[in-house]
This record gives C-alpha cells, structure tokens and sequence, in this order.
C-alpha cells in the first residue's frame, strides 16, 4: 500500500499540542483584546456620562446616558477592538461583521440619543 504511510504517533501528538497551545493563545488574546476595547468604550463614556448624570440644571439627569449610553459604548468597544483583531489576523469576513455591528451600535445610539447630555434649562431673552 503505496503513499498510506502515517506519520509517527509522536510527531502527531507534538503537532497537536502545538495547534492547541496557539488556538489558546490566539483566543486568549483575543479575550484581552475586547477586554481593552471594553476599557476604551468605558473611557470615551465618561465624559458624556459626567455630563449626563451630574451636570444637569437643578439636579436633573438624564438616565439614558448611564442605562442606554454606556452599554452601547462598551459593545462598541469591544466590536472595535474585535475588528481589528481580526483585520490583523486576516479574517476579513469577521471583520466586516464587526464592522457592520458597530454601524447598527451606533444608529441605535443616534436613534435613543444615547449620549445627551442632561436637560438644560430652556432660556429666554428678557429683552
């Protein structure tokens, strides 16, 4: 039987703790990578967050910011960080659907106006 020879049990072994060591690898970075995105997502929150919840006239808030808002940012996050994990890595069709995720993140936003900032008092001229 010409060209059924298998390769030795030995070198099979090695090969497959060495694929499973990077796929750890690989998804352990990834993991850290959404986990800074999620950290980025959080920092760029905190000021519309500070000015939703704290900067309003006579004590209003606007709960949104903290309840819409902030998941919204740390969802965006980490869909950022992911694409571009996977743009480095070469899985552009991950990637895209990243990217695709982060668009519908961010009309949601736009649409619940996620990230306004507490209610103003409306001003009038006296003059």
């Amino acid at each position: 039987m010409k060209g059924t020879a298998s390769a030795p049990v030995c070198v099979s072994a090695h090969m497959e703790i060495q694929d499973s060591r990077r796929e750890a690898v690989v998804g352990t970075a990834g993991c850290g990578t959404a986990f800074a995105g999620a950290l980025a997502g959080i920092v760029l929150w905190a000021p519309h967050g500070k000015g939703g919840l704290l900067d309003g006239f006579e004590g209003a808030s606007n709960w949104n910011v903290l309840w819409v808002g902030l998941p919204l940012m740390i969802l965006g996050g980490v869909a950022a960080a992911l694409a571009v994990f996977f743009l480095v890595r070469g899985d552009w069709k991950r990637a895209i659907g990243f990217v695709a995720a982060i668009a519908v993140l961010f009309a949601l936003g736009v649409a619940v106006d996620a990230l306004a900032g507490a209610p103003r008092p409306e001003c009038y001229d006296p003059c």
